[in-house]
């Protein structure tokens, strides 16, 4: 499919509305009017004060007002909704979050709510101009209302440190990250572990100059508990040793994969203070495990989650996937139910964001699309019953369906490093291969980043240039810090 755009710039932005209904197709943007001959685009013009959006495949077409108020951000939203009408009438989709498509649509709620919108105002922008379903519309809301007094905890001397740790005993079908397989890289972990620990206390001093707090550490990956105790043992007594923790609100440490958990990693990381930790199952089908690459079953799961409660954890998160292939919407309630009866106090469910669909026929791609949007709702509606209420949301792109990915907790058990780095509240210093520290500035609300080395081999043969990198923090918030 070929989106055309005329007398215009918002082909960025009208493409990730119109790719929401091609689950099988991909769209390109051309700019210019259409051939003549092409019966097969989608084309949006302005022209004569008015705004056209047309698809030529179903002979439909839709056009708005262009009123002399209006904005860039206006006529682009215009141009979002016309699309979304023609195309959900064509094809029968109808995406449950409007013509949102960014990866924070709580952020956004909430910075109307901050403005003074109340709930006629909010479902008149979202429900009404926004095209957000009546569903999605009460997730965001009562997402935005856990975060809220959250958020308002942070403190313009707040910061948060993510520590990668990019190896996995195997990489799974559908994963994104970058992360090395042990039997592949293992030779790596020895010297990647003394780099990880030399940028550690090089970035406690800026930290400690700069006057910074430190809120809550993540270790996340790849896999963390790929690393041996020995070694989980001296990166953690690193921290310790480094940076001030006194008014630390949370530790976490994903131990992820089943495969990797034992009695000493769990110990090490108990007593090096960290206080929640992730077992990840992604689903409980041993055929589903098998399917996308994981080489441990479910029972395995079941019982790392028994070893990591007998080590005295008291705060578990464990993530499952809608969509992965081979699943059923039967199998995944199966594993949804599976989990909800170990009573983790976190569950985050995400949708498959790989493009599985690519591979399908239109209509077997949009019956496809469905099933996945039937297994997170009644991921939300069983969650609900058992007490866990939603407490942070993102979007991926190309997630099926371009639906979502929800933490739901338990009362006061919401996982604080999930929040502050998806709403960007305060800065994220973070050390590791392919890390990327996010800086946000307390009094401007600037936001800058800086990137480590994306692979391990090049962050272990470039220590200086990392330390140089993180020097940019020191401009960022001028040499006195806060």
């Amino acid at each position: 499919m070929i989106l055309y755009i005329e007398n215009h710039t918002f082909g960025y932005e009208l493409q990730r509305v119109a790719q929401m209904f091609f689950p099988g197709e991909k769209v390109t943007v051309s700019e210019g009017a259409p051939p003549a001959d092409d019966r097969d685009s989608l084309c949006t013009r302005l022209a004569d004060g008015l705004l056209l959006a047309e698809c030529r495949r179903w002979g439909l077409s839709e056009f708005d007002d262009l009123s002399p108020a209006d904005q860039p951000a206006d006529i682009e939203h215009k141009f979002g909704v016309l699309l979304y009408q023609i195309l959900s009438r064509a094809t029968g989709i109808r995406p449950q979050w409007g013509v949102l498509t960014g990866i924070r649509p709580v952020k956004l709620f909430l910075s109307r709510m901050d403005a003074g919108m109340d709930e006629k105002a909010l479902r008149r922008h979202f429900i009404d101009g926004c095209l957000l379903s009546e569903e999605r519309f009460s997730l965001v809301r009562e997402t935005a209302l856990a975060e809220r007094p959250l958020l308002a905890r942070s403190t313009p001397d707040s910061f948060s440190l993510y520590v990668s740790i990019p190896f996995c005993p195997t990489r799974c079908a559908y994963c994104s990250f970058v992360s090395h397989t042990v039997e592949k890289a293992a030779k790596l972990i020895p010297d990647y572990v003394d780099r990880l620990c030399e940028e550690l206390i090089h970035t406690a001093k800026i930290a400690s100059d700069l006057h910074l707090k430190l809120r809550t550490v993540y270790f996340g990956g790849g896999t963390p508990t790929t690393l041996s105790a020995a070694q989980l043992g001296r990166v953690m007594g690193v921290i310790a040793d480094h940076f001030d923790l006194r008014e630390l609100w949370e530790y976490t440490v994903e131990a992820g994969r089943p495969d990797t958990i034992d009695a000493d990693k769990l110990s090490v990381i108990k007593a090096a203070g960290a206080d929640r930790i992730s077992i990840n199952p992604q689903t409980l089908s041993d055929k589903v495990l098998g399917a996308i690459g994981r080489k441990h079953s479910a029972a395995e799961v079941r019982d790392a989650f028994a070893l990591a409660r007998n080590c005295g954890f008291d705060n578990i998160n464990m993530d499952l996937i809608a969509g992965l292939p081979s699943d059923t919407p039967e199998g995944f309630r199966a594993s949804l139910d599976g989990v909800a009866a170990m009573e983790p106090e976190n569950v985050t469910v995400h949708t498959l964001t790989v493009k599985r669909a690519a591979r399908l026929a239109f209509e077997e791609a949009k019956s496809e699309l469905m099933l996945v949007g039937g297994m997170v709702d009644y991921a939300r509606r069983t969650l609900a019953a058992a007490g866990y209420g939603p407490y942070y949301l993102y979007r991926q792109t190309g997630s099926l369906s371009s639906l979502e990915n929800v933490g739901y907790a338990k009362p006061g058990r919401e996982g604080l490093y999930n929040i502050y780095i998806m709403d960007e509240t305060h800065t994220v210093l973070a050390v590791g291969a392919g890390a990327s520290t996010k800086l946000r500035h307390p009094m401007t609300g600037e936001i800058e980043r800086i990137y480590n080395y994306k692979y391990p081999y090049e962050y272990i043969a470039r220590p200086e240039a990392a330390r140089e990198r993180k020097d940019r923090v020191r401009a960022f918030y001028g040499q006195g810090g806060i």
